[in-house]
């Protein structure tokens, strides 16, 4: 089962301005081929369908851990998509009143790379790829063969590990690079684990083959707290007791890659400590989140204090 907590992995800083263009492309990272959508797909499934659980614990653990992980790199991505479509908050403009929608206040919107982002979601988040093509079933690879998936596992962080650069070098806005930044030092956790789940199995020192791309993670100023406070070295088990069997394969010795910042692989019970989320404004005009929002406030309010 899973466990829900009402926190980002991290806080994400507010955005300098509206941009659609940016969200749609941040969308790439939510339901391209090489998506969060895709990583949490493949290893839920991985997960649900593995053979021999208690016999392979170490592995299955892994691949269960980084599932809950990807879950919440899903919700942080569509944070950062949400927060760039609707632009820096102004607190009082859900109560103002609709402005004249004669004067067609979303003018721009007709304009943007992905409309249906404003005239179906309301400027929100949805598992399409940054030209608006659905995310698929046909992305998720689950073969009940370990060797096989945990390659495979491998060839998809790397995957993903390049569109987030291709990404991140798109964007400008401290938003859409923060969320890249963290992504990057996760996403290369991530591919590190696979490979070294495959040294313990084969014998093959995959992990020579990170990074990939060979870009290093020091180059991007958005990784370096991330690296500085010893991410690229943790491994979560998103549990308050459980899949602590990963560190059969995360740890026992085992380095940071060279490139990073030494110190010894660690595995960390638990989450991290997360950060509060953005609260995005109602737009009365686009009917977000409906008719009168003073009314919707005060029916939410009552409701509330009940509950207490």
């Amino acid at each position: 089962m899973f466990l829900r907590v009402d926190k980002l992995q991290i806080e994400l800083p507010p955005p300098m301005r509206q941009d659609p263009n940016a969200a749609s492309a941040l969308q790439e990272l939510l339901g391209g081929k090489y998506g969060e959508m895709s990583t949490l797909g493949n290893y839920l499934f991985q997960s649900f369908n593995f053979r021999s659980k208690s016999k392979l614990k170490p592995f299955y653990s892994l691949v269960a851990a980084i599932t809950a992980e990807e879950l919440g790199h899903v919700e942080l991505v569509s944070n950062g998509v949400a927060m760039l479509a609707n632009g820096p908050d102004e607190p009082d403009r859900d109560v103002a009143g609709p402005d004249d929608i004669s004067d067609a206040p979303y003018e721009t919107m007709k304009d943007a790379r992905l409309a249906a982002a404003f005239f179906s979601h309301g400027g929100g988040a949805v598992p399409v790829d940054s030209n608006g093509l659905s995310w698929n079933k046909d992305f998720v690879t689950t073969t009940g063969n370990v060797i096989f998936d945990l390659l495979h596992n491998f060839h998809l962080e790397c995957g993903a590990r390049l569109h987030k650069l291709r990404v991140y070098e798109s964007l400008t806005d401290p938003t859409g690079r923060e969320v890249c930044g963290y992504l990057l030092v996760r996403g290369s956790v991530h591919a590190h684990a696979y490979a070294l789940a495959l040294k313990k199995i084969t014998g093959v020192e995959i992990e020579k083959m990170l990074p990939t791309p060979n870009i290093p993670l020091g180059n991007i100023p958005e990784c370096q707290k991330y690296l500085a406070e010893g991410s690229h070295r943790c491994l979560y088990t998103f549990s308050p007791e459980d899949y602590r069997e990963i560190a059969g394969v995360w740890g026992n010795g085992e380095m940071a890659l060279p490139d990073d910042p030494p110190g010894e692989l660690e595995v960390v019970e638990g989450m991290p400590d997360g950060g509060k989320i953005h609260e995005l404004v109602g737009e009365p005009c686009a009917f977000t989140p409906d008719y009168a929002p003073e009314e919707m406030f005060e029916i939410a309010e009552k409701l509330y204090k009940k509950s207490r």
